[in-house]
């Protein structure tokens, strides 16, 4: 019977559910895969370790694998470009789901930095995620105006900075790959 190995919070995790880092072969972040995927992709010599924790092995009947953090495959994998979709849901995501003026946390919605009456678009750099309370507020005015300073301020998120939304953060060891 194997042992199974602690997070970075010492909460017990199937050795087999837990998260790696997948880089294309010019090192650039393609996903997060299971460390059972990254097994199969080294089994079958399409990638190679990066990272690895040494005081963690992962036993078969015949083998003992290094417990993978971060895998890089061998040959390029060609992808279009990654386009995050501009959507309710990903600008909440992006947000953190969190009032940008208050903090808030309950019955938020979508705020136009710059009304949509005065030339506002729908664009991730216009949209943020506020309660209803702030937006009835800030009414027909900017955040200056309204004196209601944004606590951040909204950006087109890229690919990579999803990844850390998607995990709740990352692993030290992957912030290098990452950009970080």
């Amino acid at each position: 019977m194997n042992p199974e190995p602690l997070t970075a919070n010492d909460q017990r995790v199937s050795t087999l559910e837990a998260s790696v880092l997948l880089l294309n072969q010019d090192y650039q972040p393609l996903t997060i895969c299971s460390v059972q995927r990254s097994i199969k992709l080294l089994f079958l010599e399409k990638a190679e370790v990066l990272h690895d924790y040494p005081s963690r092995m992962i036993q078969t009947p015949r083998t003992e694998f290094n417990y993978p953090s971060v895998i890089r495959l061998k040959r390029y994998i060609r992808l279009p470009y990654h386009r995050i979709v501009l959507s309710r849901r990903n600008i909440m995501k992006r947000d953190h789901s969190v009032c940008q003026y208050c903090g808030s946390k309950s019955d938020l919605t979508l705020d136009h930095v710059l009304p949509k009456s005065r030339g506002g678009k729908d664009t991730w750099e216009n949209l943020v995620t506020a309660c209803n309370k702030c937006n009835v507020k800030k009414g027909n005015r900017t955040p200056d105006e309204a004196n209601m300073p944004l606590h951040t301020e909204p950006y087109k998120p890229i690919h990579i900075s999803f990844f850390r939304n998607l995990m709740g953060g990352v692993e030290e060891e992957w912030k290098p790959y990452l950009y970080m």
